[in-house]
């Protein structure tokens, strides 16, 4: 049951991601068209989708977007043992809780990469294969400010872009797991900073014993 409680709480962000990604896929017209207003105009529903990482960003070669794809398939292994490691030794149940956050939300994402352009065929037209081509579908979009950035502004100059990124639930789960381990983390960690302490005064005792 301990493990069943922490995983299913990444399994729970993998549904709910999955669940909403489909109903936008089928239901929204994609881009500015389909747009729909939650909260005036600085918090919307926009269907949209991300061929690479965060921000858009992609590596710049042929097979760089199965390359990005297996990276993810590496670290989704790596987290989950992760999970299993953290769980068996008992460490605070927030920080186990933000770790399953995280894994689901990263497998949430991959299975956009892995089987999206199979099965909504939404990867490039250019991939060499769909297979480990699909794009991620993205749709919260808190629109800060969005417009045209002058020529003369590095990196981003030239073009027409948003303030905000879009994002989707399983991002939103990854950033609020890390987010809570960076504000709790001399929480999260204390009983192991104390158990540090112990071990070291342990260790001072029996050198002193010896002499």
């Amino acid at each position: 049951m301990k493990y069943l409680k922490y995983f299913g709480i990444a399994l729970a962000v993998i549904i709910l991601d999955q669940v909403v990604k489909l109903l936008v896929h089928y239901q929204m017209d994609f881009g500015t068209p389909g747009q729909i207003k939650i909260f005036g105009d600085w918090f919307k529903l926009h269907y949209t989708t991300n061929p690479g990482m965060a921000f858009g960003m992609k590596l710049p070669f042929e097979y760089g977007k199965i390359i990005l794809t297996s990276f993810r398939l590496v670290a989704m292994f790596g987290i989950g043992y992760y999970l299993y490691y953290i769980i068996e030794k008992k460490m605070h149940v927030g920080y186990i809780i933000c770790i399953a956050m995280i894994l689901g939300g990263a497998i949430g994402n991959l299975i956009d990469s892995i089987f999206y352009g199979v099965f909504l065929n939404n990867a490039p037209y250019d991939a060499t294969t769909p297979w480990f081509h699909g794009q991620v579908v993205d749709m919260f979009y808190i629109d800060i400010w969005e417009g045209y950035i002058p020529d003369w502004v590095p990196l981003w100059g030239g073009g027409y872009t948003a303030l905000w990124p879009i994002f989707n639930i399983a991002d939103a789960s990854i950033f609020v797991g890390v987010a809570i381990i960076l504000v709790f983390q001399s929480r999260f960690f204390q009983e192991e900073k104390k158990e540090e302490e112990e071990d070291e005064i342990q260790k001072q005792f029996i050198e002193e014993s010896k002499e």
